[in-house]
């Protein structure tokens, strides 16, 4: 038999060819394979690694907002020099050589025009009321929880002021620092909140946000130099009306007719009644009997009628004054006489103060909605003397935090000022009083006062160490007031 004929494909060669070429084909199905399975898994792995990053950072900044939060309603007294040591009686400087600050009594007496027993109200109601009050009281306490704007620092503003000496007509002589030769420099600063921002002041929505109502500035003539601020900040905007002064330019209305806005300023230098004490010739001291169970019926007639109050004061206490009560003389502060206790400035602030607050809850003629501010105390920097003695403030930057001194008495006197508004928050069941702390701020501008930029013809060889420069850093309490109101107001409606 003739073998069979051999097949072309059954070469040894040939085979060989076709091995080597189905197996390339499988290695490069194989290949392809692989790759895009690799680049499946790879899509899959990148996407796991984004959702768990984001699952993280939400995690992490709910924890961080939350902590914030439960940390941040003590931010009131995070500045207090010795707050933990609360308990200890209080040690204040040995300038003032006066005695630590006595217990107070629960109750103080208010004068009869204002002394109408506070309204009850019934602990359920109370409670109801703080647990659903309305949306905008709601808003302005998760607001406080945010942001402690009384923390921080000053920065850095090359914008400068909203307005200049030279755009504001209603500024006064003695506060135009800069027609009277005062270095520029403290007008490039801004107040830089911990943890948040204070944004710059706009007219305009100030303007909105009071429309149709009307706000007093109720203290000394710091209280009036917050007066002027705010009127040369809303200038900008609308040029006001002058509408009322009395004989004693103490008491002074304005109107900014577009927005049926008035801006009042009255005057008291103690809120309580005060009464010069005469010298031996008969002529008024510097001295005052201050009658801690009357307040100064000037201011207390005037209330019905406001929406808003910014009561302020203080620093006429550091005078050598009286204190009476139940129609005798209790006592005294600075006055260093024997046999007359020395109650001490804090004492007599806390007393004025509790009284106003109480008086204003009391009310019965105010607006319901009336919304009270208490702005803290602000000191002066006189260096190396005092008004008429060379006192001088010619720093031209504000200073840095470890120059402030913690055993200023302005410390004590802002914790007095916040546990009254705590206190009247309490006692009257209402959250119609607001702290405007600008107590450390202000502590650190010892660059903003007038110093001896002013006028020498009316007043020579003086130094103006307490009141504040326009423009200047008082303009930051007009800054911080807005915040407060826009949270606390309806918003506008868009015309």
């Amino acid at each position: 038999m003739k073998p069979l004929p051999t097949s072309p494909s059954s070469s040894p060669r040939l085979l060989h060819r076709s091995s080597s070429s189905e197996w390339h084909a499988v290695v490069q199905r194989n290949v392809r394979s692989s790759l895009l399975l690799l680049l499946v898994l790879s899509t899959i792995f990148v996407f796991s690694v984004l959702y768990s990053s984001h699952g993280f950072g939400a995690t992490t900044a709910d924890q961080a907002l939350t902590q914030r939060q439960s940390t941040d309603h003590g931010a009131i007294d995070r500045f207090v020099p010795a707050q933990e040591e609360a308990d200890q009686p209080t040690v204040v400087p040995a300038e003032n050589n006066e005695a630590p600050e006595p217990s107070l009594p629960s109750d103080i007496s208010l004068p009869s025009a204002n002394g109408s027993a506070a309204p009850t109200v019934p602990a359920s109601s109370r409670g109801r009321a703080e647990q659903t009050g309305d949306q905008s009281s709601a808003g302005a306490a998760h607001a406080e929880e945010k942001c402690d704007m009384s923390v921080g620092k000053w920065v850095r503003e090359p914008r400068g002021p909203v307005y200049t000496n030279l755009t504001c007509p209603t500024l006064p002589d003695i506060k135009n620092c800069q027609k009277y030769g005062k270095d520029p420099g403290h007008l490039f600063w801004r107040w830089q909140p911990d943890g948040c921002d204070l944004p710059r002041f706009v007219p305009e929505r100030f303007l909105d946000v009071v429309r149709g109502k009307t706000l007093a500035f109720i203290g000394d003539s710091l209280a009036r130099n917050q007066m002027e601020s705010l009127l040369c900040l809303l200038s900008q905007a609308e040029t006001p009306t002058d509408v009322y002064r009395d004989a004693f330019d103490k008491f002074r209305t304005w109107h900014f007719p577009g927005h049926n806005f008035t801006l009042m300023a009255m005057w008291t230098e103690f809120y309580a009644h005060g009464v010069p004490v005469l010298g031996a010739d008969g002529k008024p001291t510097p001295s005052s009997d201050i009658h801690l169970d009357r307040l100064n019926a000037n201011w207390t007639a005037r209330l019905p009628g406001l929406d808003y109050a910014v009561v302020s004061g203080g620093n006429w206490f550091f005078r050598v004054n009286y204190l009476w009560e139940g129609g005798r003389r209790i006592g005294c502060v600075n006055c260093r006489e024997p046999g007359l206790t020395d109650f001490g400035i804090a004492y007599a602030v806390r007393r004025v103060v509790r009284a106003a607050l109480q008086a204003i809850a009391r009310c019965r003629d105010c607006k319901e909605g009336l919304v009270t501010f208490l702005r803290t105390y602000t000191p002066d920097h006189f260096e190396h003397g005092s008004w008429f003695s060379g006192g001088y403030c010619n720093r031209t930057r504000p200073l840095e935090e470890g120059e402030i001194s913690s055993q200023s008495i302005g410390w004590e006197l802002r914790r007095v000022q916040s546990e009254e508004v705590t206190r009247v928050r309490e006692t009257a069941g209402s959250t119609s009083f607001e702290l405007l702390d600008v107590t450390k701020a202000m502590m650190l501008r010892a660059d903003g006062h007038p110093g001896g930029h002013y006028d020498k013809r009316w007043v020579r060889n003086a130094s103006d160490c307490l009141h504040w420069c326009l423009p200047g850093p008082v303009d930051m309490w007009n800054g911080m007031l807005l915040q407060r109101l826009a949270h606390i107001s309806p918003q506008p409606l868009l015309r």
